[in-house]
């Protein structure tokens, strides 16, 4: 059994102390676990920097001059080792909410005064007790919507406040079975292959028959803004599943940079995952043959032998970034 508790009690001190930073000592607090090199990524607009300084600079400095009273809600907690690199580098993932007053405009969406949760997804690589490495992806559309801006009015699926695991039981801070988390990397590894098998020959199996091989009947999609939630099989079809395949042409796979497990929980993202041309009006913006690409977090609970709960993010901005589509600038808030 890998032991993950040194990586654990590192990234949970360094989340404890981002709680209590201010704009001025973000990031010194930042530099006392992130090596000065430290790459950090983060969705759009934040953009991929080096070292503590550079990563205040993008990101926490910014949010905590527009967000008081920052709390971070964070339903699930794991670690494990890489599958991409040969399970040779050690990774958490966090995911939960950032929940603070929007007290100030923020990448200028204008402020509430009220509570928001922004929804976030965190992956941190751990070598030789310090921070190397950071993927930060958060749902600025989500945001966006709670301040009263609806980018997608005619999103397929639901918009929510989206809570954790049904189990309560997403933040492994102990000691987890190995052959668990084997198992539970295992599934997320067949249904990838699933999701293979089906772009290769989309008639071979119907989409029901697809997804019954790895996930429970009544399993819960909480995907970002823009499509918002889902949950059943055959509602995940109607209003994901569906209306993406259909308008979503030339899926290119780009493989994931960071792919683990622990428990009955996993985790991958990339960078990008996927490129894929907009043929079909997908989300509303006008159907296009620009190749984008798409980068994605997945995030899994397995249940028994099946996977029960999967949260997504998109770096949704880039995508449509990369169609000409400038969120935040079209909507006069940028």
């Amino acid at each position: 059994m890998t032991d993950f508790q040194d990586a654990k009690a590192l990234v949970q001190a360094q989340y404890a102390d981002l709680l209590a930073a201010t704009t001025q000592d973000v990031a010194t607090v930042l530099a006392r676990r992130m090596t000065a090199d430290a790459l950090w990524r983060g969705v759009d607009p934040f953009g991929v920097v080096a070292g503590p300084d550079a990563a205040a600079g993008a990101f926490w400095g910014p949010y905590l001059r527009s967000f008081a009273h920052v709390k971070r809600r964070e339903d699930i907690f794991f670690a494990g080792l890489n599958e991409i690199d040969g399970f040779s580098s050690v990774w958490t993932c966090s995911m939960g909410h950032l929940q603070g007053l929007f007290d100030a405009p923020w990448l200028g969406i204008p402020a509430t005064r009220k509570i928001a949760m922004l929804r976030y997804a965190e992956f941190t690589r751990v070598e030789g007790g310090q921070i190397v490495e950071v993927a930060f992806f958060c749902d600025i559309l989500h945001l966006m919507r709670q301040a009263g801006i609806v980018a997608f009015p005619d999103q397929t699926a639901q918009h929510l406040v989206q809570p954790g695991p049904l189990t309560g039981d997403g933040r492994l801070l102990t000691p987890q079975d190995a052959a668990e988390g084997e198992k539970t990397l295992a599934r997320i590894n067949t249904m990838i292959g699933s999701i293979d098998a089906a772009n290769r020959d989309p008639r071979a199996r119907t989409p029901r028959e697809e997804l019954l091989e790895n996930w429970t009947e009544d399993f819960t999609w909480w995907g970002p803004e823009g499509i918002g939630a889902t949950y059943t099989i055959d509602r995940y079809i109607e209003q994901h599943q569906g209306p993406f395949r259909q308008h979503i042409a030339d899926r290119s796979f780009n493989g994931h940079l960071c792919r683990m497990a622990e428990g009955t929980y996993g985790a991958f993202f990339g960078w990008p995952n996927l490129t894929i041309t907009n043929a079909g009006a997908y989300m509303g913006v006008p159907g296009n043959d620009v190749r984008a690409d798409l980068r994605v977090v997945d995030v899994y609970r397995r249940e028994g032998e099946k996977l029960a709960e999967n949260w997504i993010f998109f770096d949704t901005l880039h995508w449509l970034g990369m169609q000409g589509v400038d969120v935040l600038g079209d909507l006069g808030v940028g």
